[in-house]
């Protein structure tokens, strides 16, 4: 009797392709994606979390095992099926809170990253397979490449970047003075890859495995190791650093919920903490991302909304009456001429700095986040731009210029919210001069203290990566001062109302590797994984066109 295909076959064997790779039933695949979910878990809980607001770091050398065993097993088709799904699960894991930010966050950052991932397991199946001896290695570097890749142009997003998990794990993260965190990324994704490089084989023949993968496992060792005597012998000697006495004041309320009741409401709290932060006597009072929504200059200049303007007068006579300097975030807005000839109004989300009273200096958002704060392609895409000014999206206008303010004798820069998530912001501000990098951030929307350690954690290595000091600033958490070792020093509790008294070190012995090279690391691995499944390749066909001929 003629045996029946099983009913489970059909599906399996879309996603098995090539010589070795298992063939199995329905079940195989379910396998597989429930290892998938597991990695993707085990992503999500090695950062700041829904299960521990710090974060269990060391998950993260293992959390990628499971996706790089699936990818050996399946073939294209499951490679890419995969990646998207990873991609999603693990997004909308690891960043559940961005469903608070803006109801359409959801719908758009994770099928993004679905479709970064998805490619980038296409390129790992491409290493795993034109690579059988030491793809692992190929693979390791691959995803440094897919996560500098993913930071730039308009959609970068650099939440979710491996290397940022060890952000408690201070001797480790100092070699980010040398390699940015691109080669803490590469220390911690190597032993998932070799991992399931040993385990390829079997359980059975696990010395097997380690016999061949030993040489690049041991270099691995070798580096993690100096990575970490160069974390414990490079702490910069703070004992020297000029002082620089910081008040940041967290008035706990999202000043733009509400309209002018709202507006009101925080410069009272803001007004009335200072009062109580300017009893110490510090250098300067820093507020935090449009703490003050009214754009002050335009209203003192333009008076035509008499609601706002009576905010304004409010809070320049406030300021008159202080004698040290105010850094305030606030939307700034400017008359632009448009093509046409006409003058348009554009507002800034932006710094501003008084003294006595007087804007002496602004700096403006350079980088804004994509969807709820820019969207470029109007002319392109009308549809996807009027969507998103019907969900109630504020857009602003890029900035153009890396400002150094100068107050009490330090100069220093502002990073503004998410802007602080970029390493080479951090660099270029650096470069331009700043001695201290002072993030203002409004992360109150998010009521997830998980949120605000995720953003935090990631700013902490601005601080590592260019031996600087930062500051944060921030109207619901995590306001607080970095020392350049990567140490919080001092932290106000999120979501309360209250200032933070703080002496920030201004150290400036010199420019780190880092600061001068930038993202080299990253770019060496992508060129090395290039040249390698390039070269993986070119020996392939040579071996194929040998054994034809």
């Amino acid at each position: 009797m003629k045996r029946l295909p099983e009913p489970a076959a059909a599906p399996r064997k879309l996603l098995a392709e090539g010589p070795g790779e298992a063939r199995s039933s329905a079940s195989a695949v379910g396998l597989e994606i429930g290892a998938l979910l597991l990695s993707a878990l085990l992503f999500a809980l090695s950062f700041p979390s829904f299960v521990s607001r710090w974060g269990f770091f060391p998950l993260a050398y293992v959390a990628l095992l499971p996706v790089f065993v699936v990818i050996h097993r399946t073939g294209w088709l499951g490679a890419a099926l995969y990646g998207a799904l990873f991609g999603y699960v693990s997004y909308a894991l690891y960043n559940y809170w961005l469903a608070s930010f803006h109801t359409l966050t959801l719908i758009i950052v994770p099928p993004i990253y679905a479709f970064y991932v998805l490619v980038t397991f296409l390129a790992l199946k491409a290493a795993d397979r034109l690579a059988p001896r030491y793809g692992f290695l190929l693979q390791s570097l691959l995803w440094v490449a897919y996560e500098l890749w993913k930071v730039q142009g308009f959609l970068g997003y650099s939440y979710g970047t491996v290397g940022y998990s060890q952000y408690l794990f201070r001797p480790l993260i100092r070699s980010a003075a040398l390699t940015g965190v691109w080669g803490i990324s590469w220390l911690v994704v190597f032993p998932s890859a070799w991992l399931a490089a040993v385990l390829r084989s079997g359980p059975r023949r696990l010395r097997e495995g380690f016999r061949r993968t030993w040489i690049p496992a041991a270099g691995w060792a070798l580096l993690f190791a100096a990575a970490l005597a160069y974390g414990f012998l490079a702490k910069a000697d703070l004992s020297q650093a000029r002082p620089w006495r910081v008040a940041l004041v967290q008035q706990n309320i999202d000043p733009w919920r509400g309209g002018y009741k709202a507006y009101g409401e925080s410069l009272r709290i803001l007004i009335r903490r200072s009062r109580e932060a300017v009893r110490g006597n510090p250098d300067i009072v820093i507020w935090s991302e449009t703490s003050f929504v009214p754009a002050i200059d335009w209203h003192t200049r333009y008076r035509t909304d008499l609601e706002a303007y009576e905010l304004v007068r409010q809070l320049r006579e406030f300021l008159a009456s202080q004698p040290m300097p105010y850094l305030i975030g606030n939307d700034d807005g400017r008359l632009k001429r448009m093509d046409d000839g006409s003058e348009q109004r554009v507002d800034y989300n932006a710094t501003l700095l008084f003294q006595d009273g007087r804007l002496v200096q602004a700096y403006r958002k350079l980088r804004l986040v994509p969807f709820t704060e820019q969207f470029p392609y109007r002319k392109w895409l009308p549809g996807i731009y009027n969507w998103l000014r019907n969900a109630d999206t504020h857009f602003w206008e890029p900035g153009s210029e890396y400002t150094v303010f100068q107050a009490g004798g330090v100069r220093f820069s502002t990073p503004v919210c998410f802007e602080d998530t970029f390493p080479d912001l951090g660099r270029a501000f650096v470069r331009h001069g700043a001695e201290v990098l002072v993030n203002m951030t409004n992360d109150s929307w998010s009521k997830s203290v998980a949120c605000e350690m995720q953003h935090m954690s990631i700013a902490l290595f601005r601080a590592v990566e260019n031996r600087r000091t930062l500051v944060r600033a921030t109207n619901g958490g995590i306001t607080c001062v970095i020392d350049p070792n990567g140490r919080i020093t001092a932290q106000l509790a999120p979501f309360t109302e209250g200032f933070l008294s703080a002496v920030a070190p201004v150290y400036t012995q010199g420019r780190t590797l880092y600061s001068r090279w930038g993202d080299w690391f990253a770019l060496l691995c992508l060129g090395l994984s290039a040249a390698g499944l390039a070269a993986a390749l070119l020996r392939r066909l040579l071996a194929a066109r040998s054994a034809m001929g």
